[in-house]
C-alpha cells in the first residue's frame, strides 16, 4: 500500500529547511552506498551525524508524532533518524530494494525496515525528472509531490529515482519499523481506522457502531502488534 500524506511540513517549515539545506555541505552519495547500490546510486547526501541533518531530522520526528495519518498507517515502533539527499542534473538512483535490517546510529538497536518514507523538500516545478517510481502489488506507481508532502510505501518494494534533467530535487528519507510487521494486517488496520474516523465525524464517538468498531480495531492491535 502506497500512502501520500500532504502538508507534513508547512510552507514556512519547508522554507526554513531549504535555507539550511541549500547552504549545507553535501557529499557524494556513493559514500553511504552498499556494494550493490554503488552500481546504481548517483546523488548527494548530508552527513547525518552532523548539523543541520540532526536538528532537521529531529524536527521531522516531532512533526510525525503529531501526524495522525502517519501514526495510523505506520503504527511506528522505531524510526531511523531522517536522512537527506539531493539530485542535480544527470543524477539518479537506479532500481533497488532497501536493506532489511539497519542499525540505528549511536545505539545498539537494530531496525527492521517495514516501511520507507520520502518527504519532498522541493516543489515539482523546481526540477525536471526525479520521479520516485515504486513497484507495488497494484502495478508501477510514479510519485512526485509538492514540497512538504510525504509518501509512505513498503520497504519490500522495488523502487528508483529517475534521472534529474534540470534543476535540483531535495528530499528527506527514512525507514520505519512497525509494531505490525505484516503489511496486509497493517493495511487492514489502517483502512479500519480511517473508516472509524469518518464514522466518528458523522455519527459521534458515542454511537454504538463506532464504539463496536473501535473495540474491534483495538482487539486486532492486541492480536497483531509486537512492540519491541
Amino acid at each position: 500500500m502506497l500512502i501520500t500524506i500532504p502538508n507534513v511540513l508547512s510552507a514556512d517549515e519547508v522554507r526554513q529547511f531549504r535555507e539550511h539545506l541549500d547552504n549545507a555541505d553535501w557529499q557524494d552519495g556513493i559514500n553511504t552506498a552498499g556494494s550493490i547500490a554503488r552500481n546504481v546510486k548517483k546523488n548527494q547526501q548530508l552527513d547525518d551525524t552532523q548539523e543541520p541533518a540532526i536538528s532537521l531530522g529531529n524536527h521531522i520526528l516531532r512533526v510525525l508524532a503529531k501526524t495522525p495519518t502517519f501514526v495510523s498507517a505506520a503504527l511506528p515502533d522505531r524510526i531511523y533518524p531522517p536522512k537527506f539527499n539531493r539530485y542535480s542534473e544527470n543524477e539518479t538512483y537506479g532500481a533497488h530494494i532497501d536493506g532489511s535490517l539497519m542499525q540505528i546510529p549511536g545505539t545498539h538497536m537494530t531496525l527492521r525496515t517495514d516501511l520507507s518514507a520520502t518527504l519532498f523538500l522541493a516543489d515539482p516545478d523546481e526540477y525536471e525528472g526525479g520521479e520516485l517510481t515504486i513497484e507495488t502489488q497494484y502495478g508501477t506507481q510514479t510519485v512526485k509531490l509538492p514540497a512538504g508532502d510525504m509518501v509512505l510505501y513498503p520497504s519490500t518494494s522495488l523502487h528508483q529515482v529517475s534521472p534529474v534533467t534540470k534543476g535540483t530535487r531535495v528530499a528527506s528519507f527514512f525507514w520505519i519499523q512497525s509494531m505490525v510487521s505484516n503489511f496486509q494486517e497493517r493495511e487492514t488496520l489502517f483502512e479500519l481506522d480511517q473508516s472509524i474516523q469518518k464514522l466518528t465525524a458523522e455519527l459521534g464517538a458515542a454511537h454504538p457502531e463506532v464504539v463496536k468498531l473501535s473495540g474491534i480495531y483495538h482487539n486486532l492491535i492486541r492480536q497483531w502488534a509486537v512492540p519491541s
